[in-house]
């Protein structure tokens, strides 16, 4: 207050508005503002890197502008040594972290190699040395981004530029397939040459159409033909009536038919962009850059035996969620244009792992990245794209974009990063552009559920797992009217079992009430009453319930911690009275002790934890006393929370963890015990699936871990601890595929005492179940018997390497004292 009573004309010029505004004493005009802030434009190599980072982002702005601006700034700056640093680092690293931007990247060199040639010798020494690691270290992504950006900048090198490279990419992929036809590698490198091609077409137009055809008459070779693998992968799996259906083309031959169309068609390649063709309006940059000077590529270096590098190699299957449409929102695949825009967009989509909100603008703006009217107007309706007339595109970037999410999300036998990624992925697209994603990704899910019958079963529960985790972050709304028909439907049907496992991870993630009043009113009886307490009923708090004044003395006593000491006589009173019922004693007890422990931490997940690692010893005993008394635990649990079977799974994974279970007894009870008491209808329901599922990842993920340990130096594991986790795996394997085939063939017991004759619908749907799980975990041991064979191979690489490196000075003294002293 004291600055506002200090001011001239003292407190009594506060209410006069003419001096409030201006003095008196003062002129009209006179400027009484402050002086202007100091501004220093940033540096050039800052200037350079925002131009960068942001080229080809803004679809108001021309190609050509951007290049010109970015490259004049540049060369009119070459003195700076931090920017010539800055700008080849920059360049290099968005060709790995931002493919869709490569060619407007190669764009910018090629008209700074006009004024300044030296840049592209520089460029091309980092790139090239990058390229050499990359291919040492098996990093083939990476070396297919470096070879797209020098297909790019092939209108600069001289010679026959990149083309030696692909040959010498190729004489590997030869000699792979030719020592196994299960290599995925050499069909990895192929897949690299045939995606630089058309790049290098684009950027040198009517130079190299007979090396190219010539390199592709080699790679038909291995493309055309399809991989010993590729039928695990396949993602439908047909019905007997649609056995004549054609399978699935892989990306490796679709890739190659497609690149064949496009030779005969003169290697038009309408979709990618040419930002280096500039318009013909009075620019002087079209007769420098095809004056430019001409640089030598150094030969590259490919080792004699390659290897796979850190991402595991599988063939890969062209899917789609929009493959018949009376209009083609997405590329047909007898395009190049399909496999090139999902190429972008994949490793765009994997690459950007660590930034879901960047990657979804992307996808949304993939308009942006390739040759103009390529893509309908984005947030075009579907019903329009019947009103647009040829030769205009009718392809919606929304349903592009779309689509390859989802061929991640459903990809075998698995995607790159985790599931939630790509969920993640999808939301944050919807929540950027909801107009105009949310009708694609309808189409795509109503695409989903009508083929779900057909679909492989892992991708099923991925679609399930997706669907209710995408609705919970959007309110829980969907259009269930469309799908009330199937409400009714038999539990064994694939619908209903989607809709009945959709409604239960719903549940999971809110409460059941909440679900219940999102659904219309003939799904309501999905959710049972039960389904909407916070805690299960305690069966022995009924008087009728056998052992019921057991079961709740044994919980009294839990509840206040007692010892082991106060808890042994009961069970010895409740082993007495299963004996006087000719009930098998430990499985009695068995069930009584296994419900009070759930009973008393059914508050939460930590409670149960809690009384679990409390009870360990006595859990770990019970189970061990016989099979029965282990299965009877999993029944306890899965009794108790019936309701809730996503507490039931965890509760199952965490006795797994502390080996009071162990995986043979989950799978026998799903497969064997659950399945044969609900003859069969168990295997229609996606928390079992679930649970089986967890259970084999456990037993597969800890041999990979042994098998990994026991290859190092220092190994920590020995190979008798590895070979019987192996051979308990291969066990667990077996024991999955004879239960499953009796499903799958009709011969379970269950299904013979029926009275039926093996033809009615429960019974064709029973067995249907039992092939498409088979069909999963046939999969699934493949995958790790292909791990275990590979291993193999690298530790005896590994051991004949060290047997033929020479000896250190000292290895003869150590090896000659520890003979000494044994």
């Amino acid at each position: 207050m004291a600055d506002y009573d200090r001011r001239q004309g003292g407190g009594s010029s506060y209410n006069n508005s003419k001096k409030r505004r201006y003095n008196n004493r003062d002129d009209d005009d006179y400027d009484r503002r402050g002086p202007r802030r100091r501004y220093d434009a940033p540096p050039p190599h800052v200037r350079i890197r925002k131009q960068l980072l942001s080229i080809a982002e803004n679809p108001m702005r021309p190609w050509h502008e951007e290049i010109q601006s970015i490259a004049s700034l540049f060369t009119e700056n070459w003195e700076d040594e931090l920017l010539r640093t800055n700008f080849v680092e920059l360049i290099l690293q968005l060709a790995i972290e931002q493919p869709l931007k490569t060619p407007f990247l190669a764009a910018v060199v090629l008209v700074a190699n006009t004024n300044k040639p030296e840049i592209v010798d520089i460029l091309l020494g980092k790139l090239t040395a990058d390229l050499e690691s990359k291919i040492r270290q098996g990093d083939w992504r990476d070396v297919k981004l470096y070879l797209k950006l020098l297909a790019c900048l092939h209108n600069c090198l001289d010679g026959e530029g990149v083309f030696p490279v692909l040959e010498e990419l190729f004489s590997r992929a030869v000699d792979l397939q030719t020592a196994s036809s299960e290599d995925t590698i050499g069909t990895e490198l192929v897949k690299i040459i045939l995606l630089t091609l058309p790049y290098i077409m684009v950027a040198a137009p009517n130079q190299w159409q007979q090396r190219a055809a010539d390199l592709m008459e080699k790679t038909e070779i291995i493309a055309s033909e399809p991989h010993a693998l590729q039928a695990l992968i396949e993602p439908y799996h047909p019905e007997s009536s649609e056995e004549n259906q054609s399978p699935s083309m892989s990306t490796i031959g679709l890739l190659q038919s497609q690149l064949q169309a496009e030779a005969n068609n003169g290697w038009a390649l309408p979709c990618l962009p040419r930002p280096w063709d500039f318009p013909a309006n009075g620019t002087e940059e079209p007769p420098k850059l095809s004056g430019a000077a001409k640089h030598a590529l150094r030969p590259i270096t490919v080792p004699q035996i390659v290897v796979a590098g850190p991402r595991p190699l599988f063939p890969e299957i062209y899917f789609s969620v929009y493959p018949v449409q009376d209009v083609e929102s997405v590329p047909s695949t007898a395009t190049a244009a399909a496999s090139l825009i999902r190429d972008a967009l994949l490793d765009t989509i994997n690459i950007l792992h660590y930034n879901r909100n960047i990657t979804a603008r992307f996808l949304i703006e993939v308009d942006c990245y390739f040759a103009p009217r390529t893509f309908a107007a984005r947030a075009t309706p579907f019903d329009r794209l019947r009103d647009i007339e040829p030769p205009k595109s009718t392809w919606k970037p929304e349903d592009v974009a779309v689509d390859a999410v989802f061929s991640q999300l459903f990809q075998l036998p698995n995607p790159e990063h985790k599931l939630v990624y790509y969920h993640s992925v999808l939301t944050e697209a919807c929540k950027l552009a909801p107009a105009a994603i949310a009708p694609s990704l309808g189409r795509a899910i109503r695409y989903l559920y009508r083929n779900i019958h057909r679909l492989d079963i892992e991708l099923g529960n991925r679609f399930v797992d997706w669907f209710a985790h995408h609705l919970s972050n959007f309110g829980f709304t969907w259009k269930w009217t469309e799908w009330v028909e199937d409400v009714d439907s038999s539990n064994l049907h694939p619908r209903k079992a989607f809709i009945t496992g959709a409604i239960d991870k719903e549940i999971r993630l809110s409460f059941a009430q909440r679900i219940k009043n999102t659904l219309p009113e003939p799904y309501k009886i999905l959710i049972g009453p039960e389904q909407e307490k916070d805690v299960p009923d305690f069966k022995f708090a009924n008087d009728q319930t056998p052992f019921a004044t057991e079961g709740r003395e044994i919980a009294a006593l839990l509840k206040r911690k007692a010892p082991d000491e106060e808890i042994q006589p009961i069970i010895e009173r409740i082993h007495a009275l299963a004996i006087d019922n000719n009930l098998d004693p430990l499985v009695a007890s068995t069930d009584v002790f296994v419900t009070a422990v759930l009973h008393v931490g059914s508050k939460s997940l930590s409670h149960v934890l809690a009384a679990i690692e409390r009870t360990k010893d006595r859990l770990t005993d019970a189970g061990a006393a016989s099979d029965a008394a282990r299965s009877q635990i999993i029944n306890a649990v899965m009794a108790y929370w019936s309701a809730q079977p996503g507490v039931a799974i965890s509760i199952v994974e965490k006795l797994l963890n502390y080996s009071i279970l162990v995986p043979s007894v989950v799978i026998n009870w799903a497969l064997v015990s659950y399945a044969g008491a609900t003859r069969g209808e168990a295997l229609a329901k996606a928390h079992v699936y679930e649970m089986v599922f967890h259970t084999v990842m456990k037993v597969t993920g800890r041999v990979r871990q042994l098998v990994q340990k026991s290859t190092e130096a220092d190994a920590m594991v020995d190979n008798e601890t590895r070979d019987v986790e192996v051979g308990n795996m291969r066990g667990l394997f077996k024991a999955m595929e004879d239960a499953l085939t009796a499903w799958a063939n009709g011969s379970k017991d269950e299904m013979l005492d029926t009275d039926g004759d093996g033809n009615s619908e429960s019974e064709k749907l029973v067995c249907r179940w039992g092939e498409r799980w088979l069909r999963v975990f046939r999969r699934r041991a493949a995958i790790e018997e292909a791990f275990l064979l590979e291993a193999t191979k690298k530790a005896t690489k590994a051991a004949a390497a060290a047997d033929s490196a020479p000896a250190l000075p000292g290895a003869v003294a150590t090896e000659d004292a520890a003979i000494d002293i044994e």
